[in-house]
């Protein structure tokens, strides 16, 4: 009588991240991904202990892609912006691992790698090594919050997207100028979240690092 098949943990994660991108991390449950592979929810749970542990592998897998080929090149700043532009690029072809990312910190081989590059390029900084976890941290939290934000606006559907967008524009054209004056002022200025992402992501991305550069002290 021949055996079910043993899964590598590799194979494992492929198989979660795609049925991840035909859903998202709510409807997803390791007896789903067991029964897409054919076994049972013991046989994966020997790779992973929880649910969570497998998504933050999942996760990484942005990070692992991101890093794919990386160079540092540049100054620090020009090092921690395209090292966040690639993460954004990586996160914007798998919008729903992205989600995924932003919900389930991940550590593993790629979060090591994007950690390592990040903190080295703020070592070239100049920045005292004291102050340097705290500055990681932020510049973490602010790249992850914006890139998470994208995700979500990316997973809609088109018809969803073009439904926000216009609810959107009856929510701030046809706000009543008496009771919000300032939104009704600013009206037709005023870009929906989806709009202009990369460019809002670089000029967020540029002023916190050149606000960390006014903060380093001369040697």
């Amino acid at each position: 009588m021949t055996g079910r098949r043993r899964w590598s943990t590799e194979e494992i994660l492929e198989a979660a991240a795609e049925l991840l991108c035909t859903g998202d991390a709510e409807s997803f449950s390791v007896r789903k991904l067991a029964a897409a592979l054919g076994t049972d929810s013991s046989s994966l749970y020997r790779h992973f202990r929880s649910k969570t542990e497998l998504l933050r592998a999942v996760a990484d897998r942005i990070l692992v892609a991101a890093m794919d080929g990386y160079h540092p090149e540049g100054d620090w700043k020009q090092r921690i912006t395209a090292l966040a532009l690639r993460v954004r690029e990586a996160s914007g072809q798998q919008p729903q691992l992205a989600a995924v990312w932003g919900r389930y910190a991940s550590g593993g081989a790629g979060s090591r790698l994007v950690m390592e590059e990040m903190l080295q390029a703020l070592r070239a900084s100049g920045l005292p090594d004291a102050e340097i976890p705290a500055h990681y941290h932020r510049i973490a939290v602010l790249v992850a919050a914006l890139i998470a934000s994208e995700a979500g606006v990316s997973a809609l559907t088109p018809e969803e997207y073009e439904q926000g967008m216009e609810l959107f524009r009856v929510a701030v054209l046809g706000a009543d100028p008496e009771r919000f004056p300032a939104l009704a002022h600013f009206a037709r200025d005023v870009l929906p979240l989806g709009a202009d992402r990369r460019a809002a992501f670089e000029e967020i991305l540029a002023a916190h690092l050149a606000h960390i550069e006014a903060a380093i002290r001369p040697s």
